[in-house]
């Protein structure tokens, strides 16, 4: 009898110091998710500044139509620039087709690159792009400073860089978004802000 009353005390405390780990690491991933900022699009300093007039291109998309990038416009315009070799852009083709469709009221989605037109009306026909005007332009990116992709940059019916950066994923995606909601550069720059304000 005296070996039970002595296992169901050492259990007692067991549960006990259980009870205190967990709480104590409850709180400390609370204080966790409060120090981890929310990531948005990768900023890069080179290229247009956001807040600045962007560059002002006349051009053609592969399908003919004539697009104005940086022109005053009724719509916000998403630059998406891409690659037919990048998987990451593969991946984002999905997510971008959806934002594209629930942002439409606000946004017109253009697709960007630069190489051999043959390679890229294979990767809009394969891809089913029909919907977006793909531009070719070297100088288009060269103006931007796209140095990696899939890079996105949002202008504003005025013509101002409102948001860009490097969009690995969903939530970078609409990070630019986000940003030109709050007010900000970007979210990050949003994030600074409140924190430099406690």
């Amino acid at each position: 009898m005296d070996g039970l009353v002595i296992a169901v005390s050492v259990l007692w405390v067991l549960v006990l110091v259980l009870a205190v780990a967990v709480f104590a690491l409850a709180r400390q991933v609370g204080v966790l998710f409060e120090r981890v900022a929310p990531m948005g699009a990768l900023i890069t300093d080179s290229g247009p500044r956001v807040g600045e007039a962007s560059p002002r291109f006349d051009l053609t998309a592969l399908d003919g139509r004539a697009i104005s990038v940086g022109a005053k416009a009724a719509h916000a315009q998403l630059l998406f620039f891409v690659s037919p070799t990048c998987p990451v852009c593969k991946k984002l083709l999905p997510i971008l087709k959806s934002v594209s469709a629930s942002e439409k009221s606000w946004l017109d989605v253009a697709l960007a690159s630069d190489g051999e037109e043959a390679a890229h009306r294979a990767f809009v026909k394969d891809r089913q792009l029909d919907q977006f005007p793909y531009l070719l332009s070297r100088d288009l990116g060269v103006a931007y400073r796209v140095s990696r992709l899939p890079y996105g940059v949002l202008i504003d019916n005025e013509g101002v860089v409102r948001a860009k950066g490097l969009v690995n994923n969903r939530e970078q995606l609409e990070s630019l978004f986000n940003a030109r909601e709050l007010g900000h550069d970007s979210v990050q720059a949003y994030v600074d802000a409140v924190s430099g304000a406690r």
